[in-house]
């Protein structure tokens, strides 16, 4: 059944996304990441086909996140990293739901808090909404049209009397940029972009946290050249959007979402916070 407010089809017209459809996603993301947190101390991890690590957090936050989300938006496609039969979309379905239960799994299993549950909202090849959850930080960041927030759930507070904030990047300050750079992923491609940039302070961050960092104005570029898929990165991109920045491909077009190689690939990209410093490097 369709929530209120929120009406979506397969076609090319953009839904009416309201708020309190973000918010019960923003609710079904928090309990996804209580999931992982209870096997966090205990995690044993398989390997998956393609050699990339798997955990029962994975797969017991996938299992939440895909019977809530489907009660909450039924007419709405869901792919999700962890469930392989949901990568086959028709070509005419123009909506869908990009679903990550636990980005940054080797993070999740060397121990680090570096980990979180992404859903991004795609229409016709733009992330039209995102919600992104760091369990162990207790931060939600929401973000859809021009309107992105983060909603710290510290201390035990639930959403509905959670400190909520604003978020909007920054433009890029007199002593220079702050750059991210993956902290297990990155590669000569990466280092030599980063040799052409102006003086600049690096932090190596893990999972999509780099993109909710720039859209928060605690920092600017974020380049990730080497391979990715598109539940890592649709609810940080979508956020980053609603928080004023954007994340394009190399030649400078922005980053877009669907199956046309049938894997959900993302190719390299850039994710820039600064709009004045985005558009003199396009």
């Amino acid at each position: 059944m369709e929530s209120a407010g929120t009406r979506v089809s397969h076609s090319s017209a953009r839904p009416d996304i309201d708020a309190g459809t973000i918010e019960a996603l923003g609710a079904i993301a928090v309990v996804a990441g209580d999931i992982a947190l209870a096997y966090r101390h205990s995690a044993i991890a398989s390997e998956k086909s393609d050699g990339s690590p798997v955990t029962q957090a994975d797969q017991e936050a996938n299992a939440h996140i895909m019977r809530e989300v489907s009660m909450l938006l039924s007419a709405i496609p869901i792919v999700s990293e962890e469930q392989t039969e949901s990568h086959h979309l028709p070509p005419d379905v123009r909506t869908f739901l990009l679903v990550d239960p636990l980005d940054g799994t080797k993070e999740y299993i060397a121990g680090s808090d570096e980990f979180t549950v992404n859903i991004g909202w795609i229409v016709d090849g733009v992330p039209v909404a995102g919600i992104l959850y760091a369990p162990v930080k207790r931060r939600l960041w929401l973000g859809y049209g021009t309107f992105a927030e983060v909603v710290d759930l510290g201390g035990g507070a639930s959403l509905s009397d959670a400190r909520r904030q604003a978020i909007r990047v920054r433009h890029i300050p007199p002593e220079g940029l702050v750059v991210l750079a993956s902290r297990r992923h990155c590669n000569a491609e990466t280092e030599a972009f980063l040799a052409d940039l102006p003086p600049f302070t690096r932090h190596s961050v893990g999972s999509s946290l780099k993109f909710c960092m720039i859209a928060e104005g605690k920092a600017d570029i974020y380049p990730r050249l080497s391979p990715t898929m598109q539940w890592d990165t649709a609810a940080g991109d979508a956020i980053l959007r609603a928080a004023g920045g954007i994340v394009t491909t190399l030649d400078g077009n922005p980053l877009a979402y669907g199956a046309e190689d049938g894997l959900f690939r993302s190719p390299s990209f850039i994710a820039v916070g600064d709009p004045a410093y985005r558009d003199r490097k396009r």
